[in-house]
């Protein structure tokens, strides 16, 4: 993102005009405070395409990973699970 003055662009506003693009805004600042944004009107933008634009919202992947066959970690019989439940609750 370019920055300019408020003085550059009293002085040579057609010349900071002209380094708004379609993709690159132009930020004004006032002693060294950034304070105002200049870019372009989009009319078509979603306020989705907007925060993407900003690098505000990644929109999700188009082919996610797919979820595993069988979930990681050990498996249990139900002689074990009634064991540890035991020993949770201090039944042991």
């Amino acid at each position: 993102m370019q920055t300019v003055t408020k003085r550059e662009l009293n002085q040579h506003t057609a010349a900071v005009l002209d380094r708004v693009t379609s993709t690159e805004d132009v930020v004004v600042t006032e002693r060294g405070t950034p304070r105002w944004r200049v870019s372009p009107v989009r009319e078509q933008d979603t306020p989705l395409v907007r925060l993407e634009r900003e690098g505000r919202y990644t929109p999700p992947a188009a082919s996610p990973a797919p979820w595993p066959e069988s979930p990681g970690g050990p498996a249990y019989t139900d002689a074990q699970v009634d064991v540890m439940l035991d020993e949770m609750r201090g039944d042991h």
